[in-house]
């Protein structure tokens, strides 16, 4: 079965096929680096991720880019309010959403351009855009020509004649824009330096780049004239992403993108997320717990926080095209539904030595991988991806008691070996993996298994000297500590961690 997924552009689905076989060139749109990132931001980048992630697993070589603006009027707002610079504000706030991303395990990009370091490509862009009389100069600023080009529209679906003025998506002083636009619909491309802005010199004078200029020169300097996928949020569709085609195909006369890929909003109790309504919720927030309901906490409360891979798995619960709602109840449930899967995964990790498993050995069920790719081959569903994990990890679940109560199971260790191995591997398709904190030492106060073991047999020693005082007082340590006791007919005593 080949991979197809949703083309954006064409409005339907269709079977992936690269520009060159066995490669994939894949452009996303990154953040403005102004603040912290949020829970939206969080499913974009998951998304993506997974995308990648998967794509990589059917053996395609993929060159992921992801940029960064750092030339933005709310980077400068924040530089004032803060006192503080451009630059200074802008590196902040990637090396922030670099510490953000990193716990949610989503992977570096193969290279992260910055608009401030692309000036020359943006420069040469508006240039040919110029010569091909598909941009105009005006005292200072240059603009698209939207009416010059003859496909604007076929991404959006929108009529020129049913947009608005200002379609360049961020806030300007729009009375003085309208007096030097030919036509109401133009972009700009290029903004003369206000006084006291960072600018660079150009030959329409002291400036700096627009906003949808910056991905199409990043993309063609990083990827080529035409890629095979770009993506990013639904609503960057318009007006920046159509502006995006409207400059990079009038420049070169070929497709930016064959295949336009976008993520669904993340609603907040039903609500678009947004700072008026008092329901934005960071990522950072949702991490340390300083978030409640639908909006985030004062001070210093911390009851609610969220692992990573809870937050992932929320996200992954939903097709990437259909909106998702964050609600107490859906993250708790996504927190079940962790736990479920991080038990599956922990189980060879537990019990290997115990069922004497063969280390060389690397079979995995081939049944459930067929049913993990014909989910994910089907514009990456991974809601029914996820029904195959789960249905490994409840089995592995149901083992790890048997085991715990009884110290055996019937289940050959071959067939509990080549189910882990599954499990581990899929899950890392999607890039749920055990967190290297979830089951160390410090978890369990610090004890090592042979540290439990010898406390099990000192309980032991003085349980047989008929201390039992002192038998449950290490009971109780263990206990604490996460370790529960288990003791036997036979009389020998299993353990596990909690």
């Amino acid at each position: 079965m080949p991979l197809t997924l949703y083309n954006s552009l064409t409005r339907r689905e269709s079977p992936f096929d690269p520009i060159e076989p066995g490669k994939v060139r894949m452009y996303c749109c990154g953040v403005t680096v102004y603040d912290y990132c949020h829970v939206g931001h969080a499913r974009a980048y998951i998304v993506w991720d997974m995308v990648r992630r998967y794509l990589m697993w059917r053996g395609y070589d993929v060159r992921y880019v992801q940029n960064f603006t750092d030339i933005d009027d709310k980077i400068l707002d924040r530089a004032r309010e803060t006192n503080s610079t451009m630059e200074a504000v802008a590196q902040r706030f990637i090396d922030e959403y670099f510490a953000d991303m990193d716990k949610l395990n989503i992977l570096r990009a193969d290279e992260y351009p910055r608009a401030t370091h692309s000036i020359d490509g943006i420069k040469r862009l508006i240039h040919e855009l110029e010569n091909k009389g598909f941009a105009y100069a005006n005292s200072g600023d240059v603009y698209y020509s939207v009416r010059k080009f003859d496909n604007y529209g076929k991404l959006s679906g929108r009529k020129l004649e049913e947009m608005e003025a200002g379609a360049s998506g961020r806030l300007e002083t729009a009375e003085i824009e309208a007096q030097k636009k030919q036509d109401s619909s133009d972009f700009a491309l290029w903004k003369s330096a206000k006084p006291g802005e960072p600018f660079w010199e150009s030959s329409w004078g002291k400036g700096r780049p627009g906003w949808h200029i910056e991905c199409s020169a990043m993309v063609r300097d990083c990827l080529g004239e035409t890629i095979d996928i770009h993506c990013g949020g639904s609503d960057l569709t318009f007006p920046h992403h159509e502006n995006e085609i409207a400059q990079s195909e009038a420049a070169t006369g070929k497709s930016l993108a064959n295949y336009w890929m976008h993520n669904a909003f993340v609603t907040v109790n039903g609500r678009k997320m947004s700072k008026s309504l008092h329901n934005f919720i960071t990522i950072r927030d949702l991490l340390e717990g300083n978030w409640s309901g639908d909006t985030a906490l004062e001070g210093s409360e911390k009851s609610k926080a969220v692992e990573p891979m809870a937050v992932r798995l929320f996200v992954l619960t939903a097709q990437y095209r259909s909106q998702i709602d964050f609600t107490e109840e859906a993250i708790a449930s996504a927190r079940n539904g962790w736990n479920t899967i991080n038990e599956g995964l922990l189980f060879g990790l537990r019990y290997a030595d115990k069922l004497s498993w063969d280390v060389e050995k690397t079979g995995q069920d081939t049944k459930a991988v067929q049913e993990f790719q014909a989910a994910m081959d089907n514009d990456f569903n991974t809601p029914a991806a996820l029904a195959v994990l789960f249905e490994l990890a409840k089995e592995l679940g149901k083992e790890s008691n048997v085991l715990v109560h009884q110290g055996k199971t019937e289940t050959s260790p071959e067939l509990l070996q080549q189910k882990w191995l599954t499990l581990v591997h899929l899950a890392g398709v999607l890039g749920l993996e055990v967190q290297p904190e979830a089951d160390s030492d410090d978890a369990v106060g610090g004890l090592s298994d042979g540290e439990i073991e010898a406390m099990i047999q000192q309980r032991k020693d003085a349980r047989i000297a008929r201390d039992f005082a002192e038998g449950d007082r290490i009971r109780n340590e263990l206990k604490d500590k996460g370790i529960t006791l288990i003791d036997q007919k036979d009389g020998t005593t299993i353990w596990h961690r909690s």
